[in-house]
């Protein structure tokens, strides 16, 4: 298999990789970086832990360390708890240039995060919202000069009937120059996903992780169509079956965001459900003798350190 040097790092980066015990370039980082060295817009499918977010970051430091200035890269994620993983690989494996980055999230003084910017850092990792009300807000910074534009789980970010991402990357996209190198990365490609590639105008490279592993035979998945109006409803009913059934069940419930996680949770509590509640708005000390855990998806992270512990 071809290392790092093989797939054209620099020596520097090379150095970089190997402190931090990045010995061999995964599927991912083999098929991506190359492309995006050459100039080439990419978009890269990978399940989570395949090294999604080195396979952006290794080449765009590569390209920045030949012209830093400004802003020259920009990161769009949709959740809070991605932006900072990923400025934390920017910080680690930039440190030999002095890399400056900004995280530009919600729940952030927007003052201070505007001085941030106004310092011209050589990387920003923000949030739609966030960021499309510093441009809507403020005119002490632009983007006309970035060189890449990447979209980290860009399936969720350009997810069709989401109105708030669509007017925020509207935003976002109108003042980003029109030449750039687009890169997105997800680990799903979605028909979305598919129909949105037309972001990608700069000889678009596509590269997508053939699926090793399948579902065991083992699992039983089911799917239940219920109407929009009375689907607590039928939660509550299945939490009620599954618990008259099953002696000492456990249930995790995931959901799209923070607000409905707390709403389902402080829901199914009234019906008398020992129930706990896992997202990012509130302290991470929790009771686990809960039989039933509301999860929200951007917490997934957090969820895996409280199974961890």
């Amino acid at each position: 298999m071809a290392g790092f040097a093989e797939i054209g790092l620099s020596s520097w980066l090379v150095e970089q990789c190997r402190q931090l015990g990045l010995k061999q370039p995964t599927p991912v980082q083999l098929g991506c970086i190359p492309a995006i060295l050459e100039g080439r817009d990419c978009l890269g499918c990978a399940k989570t832990g395949s090294g999604k977010t080195a396979a952006f970051v290794l080449p765009i430091l590569q390209k920045l360390s030949e012209d830093p200035y400004g802003i020259f890269c920009l990161v769009l994620t949709p959740t809070r708890e991605l932006a900072y993983q990923i400025a934390e690989q920017f910080r680690v494996l930039g440190k030999p240039l002095g890399l400056k980055d900004c995280i530009i999230v919600g729940g952030m003084d927007m003052v201070a995060q505007a001085l941030e910017l106004s310092r011209k850092p050589h990387v920003v990792i923000a949030t739609p919202g966030r960021l499309a009300d510093h441009l809507r807000s403020s005119n002490t910074f632009n983007m006309k000069k970035i060189q890449f534009l990447v979209m980290d789980e860009a399936d969720r970010l350009l997810e069709q009937g989401c109105t708030d991402f669509t007017t925020d990357l509207e935003t976002i996209l109108a003042a980003v120059p029109a030449r750039r190198q687009t890169l997105l990365f997800s680990a799903t490609l979605t028909d979305t996903l598919k129909e949105l590639q037309g972001l990608a105008t700069n000889e678009p490279f596509f590269w997508e992780a053939q699926a090793t592993v399948r579902t065991v035979e083992q699992l039983d998945q089911r799917y239940l169509l219920v109407p929009e109006k009375v689907k607590d409803a039928y939660l509550v009913h299945l939490v009620q079956t599954f618990q008259d059934q099953l002696e000492d069940c456990s249930i995790i419930i995931f959901t799209n965001t923070c607000k409905t996680c707390q709403i389902l949770c402080m829901m199914l509590r009234k019906f008398n459900f020992p129930t706990v509640a896992l997202h990012s708005m509130m302290k991470q000390v929790m009771d686990h003798s809960h039989s039933l855990s509301v999860v929200s998806n951007v917490t997934t992270q957090r969820l895996r350190m409280w199974f961890s512990r």
